[in-house]
């Protein structure tokens, strides 16, 4: 019986961690209404991808991060996992997940590019303290961060260059 109640509480608990992980992408996405039309506008440079792309790799990276969280969140009594590391490192996760749906709204909604590309190097920061915290919980929760963390200095770089190309769109 226990049993039965611990495995309905961690399928639950996953359910919750991939509930708030795509909350924010529905918030980032309310932003990006337009950011199809949008994106297609700015000059690019040759080495951006398509913007189909998009979609499918959030999709992958939003699903990798709910699993992540949901495994450290899974040490909370673990005896070898502090619980004082299991609630920074979920802190921290819950941070940036805030600059993460933060960057839509300033690109998409706003057309800040400076602002976005400040949020996004302050975004990668935070994915990079998340997984170090996460590291020293559970050590498959950094490994599907790793994915994340490489993308996200990939947009920064993107981020970048579309800004500098488009300052009449993106501010100067």
């Amino acid at each position: 019986m226990m049993s039965e109640l611990k495995k309905s509480t961690e399928l639950l608990g996953l359910f919750g961690w991939l509930v708030v992980v795509f909350v924010t992408a529905t918030i980032g996405a309310f932003a990006s209404v337009n950011a199809g039309e949008f994106y297609s506008q700015l000059e690019q440079p040759s080495w951006a991808p398509p913007g189909w792309l998009f979609g499918p790799v959030w999709t992958a990276l939003y699903a990798f991060m709910g699993i992540a969280a949901w495994l450290v969140w899974r040490e909370r009594y673990n005896l070898n996992a502090s619980l004082k590391r299991v609630h920074a490192a979920l802190t921290v996760f819950l941070m940036q997940l805030v600059l993460n749906a933060l960057w839509s709204w300033l690109f998409f909604s706003w057309h800040l590019g400076g602002w976005a590309f400040v949020d996004i190097v302050v975004l990668w920061i935070f994915i990079g303290f998340t997984l170090v915290g996460f590291l020293r919980v559970n050590k498959l929760a950094a490994i599907l961060m790793a994915p994340y963390l490489l993308w996200v200095l990939f947009a920064a770089i993107l981020n970048y260059a579309v800004w500098k190309m488009n300052p009449a769109l993106l501010g100067s």
